[in-house]
């Protein structure tokens, strides 16, 4: 069996437990295996192909750090100052120390400032609803939404610990993504586009839809007892205030521009789009000593599983990715990038064995069993065929 013939095993086998999905794997040159399998609607009348376009969600936020390190090279971010200083939002952020008898939350001004390493690396305190039920409590008690719409819910959005001391997943790139703006003078979709997107050539990677992404775009679907039912697309919302969580749409192939330029350190077609310094911060740990990311478990089982990558493995994060640490079932190497988005689309660059690649569906419930066993096999087959 030749190595495409094994990869396209590998995403065949995937259909077995998921309605669509695109596969892609790329070296630090030149895109070495693409396939897509199933169909783009619900009905089941439209095949997918290489260039679907599905919601990025939360891997909207490597894109967002890279733009946030661009400013950073430019002189224009710091990464340990104070955040107020460009977000007068963070001037005095507040903890979350649990709830009165009354049920009224209990806050204490926090211990230090934001800074946005702590942002890009997810240890400023922030969280999700979605993963921390004190979140949840609070946003209800409050009436506030899941994701700040002004500056004034930014500034009543509690931690869940002092900037610095721990690891969270949560709104802290929709924060990185603020202060790119304030960098830049320009809304965060215009910076993308005008910046690392346009740079990249990722023409199909937007927040607002061209009526000929649109054509293309897959349908989520939501994973229940009595099958699969179409919810739309999660994240076709336009233009919001906090657009760096997970505003992006894009296809596969945009995607894999982008892990070849951090494949090639920065450089794209013969030119430098990141600095040596801001690709070493996007590929190594930029936690506390001690500080480690941790098991994210779920408080909406509609939109995600309880989430850990690789168990019992210690992993850390940059300003862009999760890193592993040792090496993994899959043939990753220690060091290895990643991350992912709601709907169970999946990225991994693994700098030692020199390649990367997206294994990408459009379902809910995030990290189902069924999808991450789909993406670890196709990741081995990845290995087998072309890491040396």
């Amino acid at each position: 069996m030749t190595p495409t013939q094994s990869l396209d095993a590998a995403l065949a086998s995937a259909l077995t437990a998921l309605p669509c999905a695109v596969a892609m794997v790329s070296d630090a040159r030149e895109t070495l295996y693409e396939g897509a399998v199933g169909t783009r609607d619900h009905a089941g009348r439209v095949p997918m192909t290489a260039d679907t376009v599905f919601g990025l969600a939360s891997m909207t936020k490597a894109l967002v750090s890279a733009a946030a390190m661009a400013q950073v090279d430019a002189g224009r971010l710091a990464l340990d100052a104070p955040l107020a200083e460009v977000l007068p939002a963070l001037a005095a952020p507040l903890v979350l120390d649990g709830f009165a008898e009354d049920g009224a939350p209990q806050l204490r001004p926090a211990r230090g400032a934001i800074t946005l390493r702590q942002v890009l690396s997810h240890a400023a305190g922030y969280g999700y609803d979605t993963w921390n039920a004190e979140i949840g409590r609070f946003l209800q008690v409050k009436g506030m939404p899941r994701v700040p719409t002004n500056a004034a819910e930014l500034a009543a959005t509690p931690l869940l610990f002092d900037p610095g001391t721990g690891w969270n997943y949560g709104i802290n790139t929709d924060v990185a993504g603020l202060a790119v703006e304030a960098a830049t003078g320009k809304r965060l979709d215009v910076a993308l586009a005008e910046g690392v997107l346009g740079a990249l050539g990722m023409r199909d990677t937007s927040v607002l839809l061209r009526p000929d992404q649109r054509a293309r775009l897959v349908t989520t679907r939501q994973r229940s007892a009595g099958g699969l039912a179409d919810v739309g697309f999660v994240m076709d919302r336009g233009i919001s205030y906090c657009l760096g969580g997970g505003a992006l749409h894009g296809t596969g192939r945009d995607y894999l521009r982008f892990i070849r330029m951090i494949l090639n350190g920065g450089m794209h077609a013969g030119e430098r789009l990141l600095s040596p310094a801001a690709i070493v911060a996007m590929a190594s740990n930029q936690l506390a000593p001690g500080v480690r990311v941790r098991r994210m478990m779920s408080c909406n089982a509609a939109r995600s599983a309880d989430a850990e990558f690789f168990p019992g493995m210690e992993k850390h994060w940059s300003t862009a990715f999760m890193i592993t640490t040792e090496a993994a079932p899959t043939g990753r190497r220690a060091g290895s990038l990643a991350w992912a988005g709601i709907a169970n689309t999946y990225c991994w660059i693994d700098p030692a064995a020199g390649i990367g690649g997206v294994f990408m569906s459009q379902l809910l419930p995030f990290a189902d069993p069924a999808a991450l066993a789909a993406f670890a096999a196709f990741e081995r087959a990845a290995y087998a065929a072309f890491a040396p």
